[in-house]
């Protein structure tokens, strides 16, 4: 039984399968996808396919991208949204240095008033991160470990998506309550992340496609569909030595304890 942690399975470019493809999902062994929102528009459709299909969970959130957009009037929208059942998490955020496709300064404060929000709701929440390591960090080690924050709790904050950095940094998410997720790329040739994948803990560990971009080796290029997070927990099988059942066991153990699933 797999989960995967990230989709954007509500984008335009499923509506003609997306039944299809959810059920090529399901004959890989995925119990569960989250559907992850990148502004106001598109977190409502995430809630509306929870609702649609079972196994289907929602994040909401302003993605880095989408943050010269946010309003706080679409915090307090976001924040009534998150009362529904199948909301598990605010997300996508975070930074993006590398497109740039909202100012930096405003895409700090979009980040920073949107943890706020993950707080207030007692929700994890789902990080991006590109090109701004440092930032980032700064931020959510603030964040973490502010005066009467959640800081050194047993529950855990949130994961980094797609996680990018080195075995250092790593371990300071680690340590301060983050679990760190792998996609597609860690199937392609030298990829940097089959080294996390070796050094990382089971148990601090979740999968991901980020469909319907970042497809495995054998579909690269394509559309990228849930189905294909197989691949993921097969790499890291290989890598580590053991079964895909153990990936699997372990990554979805963290998937349910992060986003609270009912599998």
């Amino acid at each position: 039984m797999l989960v995967d942690s990230h989709t954007h399975i509500d984008m335009r470019i499923y509506n003609r399968d997306r039944d299809q493809v959810l059920e090529r999902a399901r004959g890989a062994g995925v119990a569960a996808v989250v559907d992850v929102g990148c502004d106001l528009d598109s977190s409502r459709v995430a809630i509306k396919l929870a609702e649609r299909y079972s196994d289907v969970f929602a994040a909401l959130g302003f993605h880095p991208h989408s943050a010269a957009k946010m309003r706080d009037s679409d915090l307090e929208r976001l924040s009534e949204m998150a009362q529904h059942r199948k909301v598990v998490a605010i997300g996508e955020i975070g930074l993006d240095f590398y497109r740039n496709l909202s100012p930096r300064d405003v895409q700090v404060e979009a980040f920073k008033k949107q943890l706020v929000l993950a707080r207030g709701l007692k929700l994890p929440v789902i990080v991006h991160c590109r090109n701004a390591q440092e930032e980032v960090l700064s931020i959510l080690t603030e964040w973490a470990y502010e005066e009467g924050g959640a800081g050194g709790v047993k529950a855990p904050l949130g994961v980094l998506h797609c996680f990018s950095g080195d075995g250092e940094l790593s371990q300071r998410y680690i340590e301060m309550g983050f679990f760190l997720s792998i996609a597609g790329p860690i199937t392609y040739p030298s990829s940097h992340a089959q080294e996390i994948a070796h050094h990382v803990p089971l148990d601090k560990l979740l999968i991901e496609t980020d469909c319907p971009f970042l497809a495995p080796q054998p579909y690269r290029g394509k559309r990228n569909e849930p189905s294909n997070v197989s691949f993921v927990a097969e790499k890291i099988g290989e890598i580590r030595g053991v079964p895909i059942d153990v990936v699997a066991e372990h990554t979805t153990s963290n998937a349910v304890r992060l986003f609270g699933l009912p599998l």
